[in-house]
C-alpha cells in the first residue's frame, strides 16, 4: 500500500510545476474555508471589479487613459447604485411589507384549498396526510417568525455592518480598478518565476470568470426588466418583487427557474384564481424562461462556459452544500476553475513519454 501511494505521488507530483499549482489551490481553499466570512466585502468588491473591468478595457481600446476610464466607469457605477438605493429599495420594501401583511389571508386560502383535496381526490390524498402537512406548515411558519424576531433584535448590528460595507466595497472596487497592475504584480511576488502551469490555469479562469460575471449581470438585468414589464401589464401584484426573484434565479441555472416558479404561480392563483389571467401569467413566464435559456444565454455565453448541464447541476449541489448561498452563487466560476485545472494538469501518459534530459546529456 505504501509503495502504491509512493508511486502515485511520484507519477502526479514529480513535476515542480504541478506542486506549485497544487500549493496555490490548497492555500486558496484554506483562505476561503477559514476566512470566507471575514473576506466577504473583498469578494463582493472583486466581483464588481470584474464586472466593471470590461467597460474600462473597452474605453482603453478607444485610446482613453486607464485612470480616466476608471473614473468615468466608477462614477457611472456609483450613480446607478445611488439611483437603485433611492428608487428600487423603497419600492421593493413596500411590496415586501404588503406581502407580509396579506400572508395570513393567503395561508387561510391555502388551508381551505388543501382541505378540499381529500374530497376531490380521496384515492390520492387522505385527511391525515393533509393535517400532517398543515401542521408542518404551521411549525415552519412559527420557526420562521422566531427567526424574524431574532433578526429584528440584531437589526442594529446588521445596519452597522451594512453601512460599513456600503463604504468599504466602493472604495475597494475603485482601487482594484485603478491599481490592477500593481495588485497583480504584488501577488506574483509570492510565486516562483517558473510557473507556466499556474499561468495557464489563471489565463483560462480569468477570461472565463470575467466574461461570466459580466454576462450574468446583463442576463439578470434583461430578465428582470422584461419580467417586470410583462407582470405589470398583466396586473400581477408584487410585480417588482417577483420580477427581481425571476431575474436573480438565473444565477442558479435550471434549479433557480424551477424554484421561483412556485411563488409566481401562487401569487397569480390567489389573485386571479383559475381565470384566463392566471394562465396568461404562466404563459408569459414560460416564454421568458424559454427565450432566456435558448436565445439570451447562447448569445451572452457563447464559448465562455463550456460545461455540460450535468456538470453545472453537480457544481450547484456540491458547492452549495459546502458553502451555502455563496457556494450556489459561485458554483459555475468554481466549476470553471476545476475544469481549467483538469485541462492544464499534466497527464501521466504525457509524463511517461517525456524524455529525460539527463539521459540525452
Amino acid at each position: 500500500m505504501i509503495q502504491y501511494l509512493r508511486n502515485w505521488f511520484d507519477r502526479h507530483f514529480s513535476d515542480p510545476q504541478v506542486v506549485i499549482l497544487a500549493l496555490v489551490l490548497l492555500i486558496g481553499l484554506m483562505v476561503v474555508l477559514f476566512a470566507g466570512r471575514l473576506l466577504a466585502p473583498l469578494i463582493a468588491s472583486l466581483i464588481l471589479a470584474y464586472l466593471l473591468e470590461g467597460a474600462v478595457a473597452m474605453l482603453e481600446r478607444r485610446s482613453v487613459r486607464r485612470f480616466s476610464a476608471v473614473i468615468l466607469v466608477f462614477m457611472l457605477f456609483l450613480s446607478l447604485f445611488v439611483a437603485m438605493m433611492l428608487v428600487l429599495v423603497p419600492l421593493l420594501a413596500g411590496q415586501l411589507t404588503q406581502l407580509v401583511r396579506e400572508l395570513p389571508e393567503i395561508l387561510t386560502k391555502t388551508q381551505a384549498l388543501l382541505l378540499q383535496l381529500p374530497e376531490r381526490y380521496p384515492t390520492i390524498f387522505s385527511e391525515q396526510q393533509i393535517n400532517e402537512l398543515l401542521a408542518s406548515i404551521r411549525h415552519n411558519l412559527t420557526s420562521f417568525g422566531q427567526q424574524i424576531v431574532l433578526l429584528s433584535l440584531s437589526s442594529a448590528v446588521l445596519l452597522v455592518t451594512f453601512l460599513v460595507y456600503l463604504v468599504l466595497v466602493p472604495l475597494l472596487v475603485f482601487f482594484m480598478l485603478k491599481d490592477k497592475a500593481e495588485i497583480v504584480s504584488w501577488f506574483l511576488l509570492f510565486l516562483p518565476r517558473e510557473r507556466h502551469l499556474v499561468n495557464a490555469v489563471w489565463a483560462d479562469v480569468d477570461t472565463g470568470i470575467g466574461n461570466y460575471v459580466r454576462g450574468k449581470f446583463i442576463e439578470i438585468l434583461i430578465v428582470w426588466v422584461v419580467t417586470y414589464v410583462a407582470f405589470a401589464m398583466l396586473g400581477l401584484p408584487y410585480a417588482m418583487l417577483l420580477s427581481l426573484a425571476v431575474g436573480l434565479s438565473v444565477v442558479v441555472p435550471y434549479v433557480g427557474a424551477a424554484v421561483v416558479t412556485i411563488p409566481v404561480a401562487a401569487v397569480a392563483y390567489f389573485e386571479f384564481g383559475l381565470a384566463p389571467a392566471f394562465w396568461y401569467v404562466l404563459a408569459a413566464y414560460g416564454v421568458i424562461q424559454f427565450l432566456d435559456g435558448n436565445v439570451l444565454v447562447p448569445i451572452l455565453f457563447s464559448g465562455v462556459v463550456n460545461l455540460h448541464p450535468v456538470a453545472i447541476i453537480a457544481a450547484v449541489l456540491i458547492f452549495g452544500g459546502l458553502w451555502g448561498l455563496w457556494g450556489v452563487f459561485f458554483a459555475i466560476p468554481l466549476a470553471t476553475l476545476v475544469a481549467a485545472v483538469l485541462k492544464a494538469w499534466p497527464s501521466t501518459d504525457a509524463q511517461s513519454t517525456t524524455p529525460d534530459p539527463s539521459a540525452s546529456n
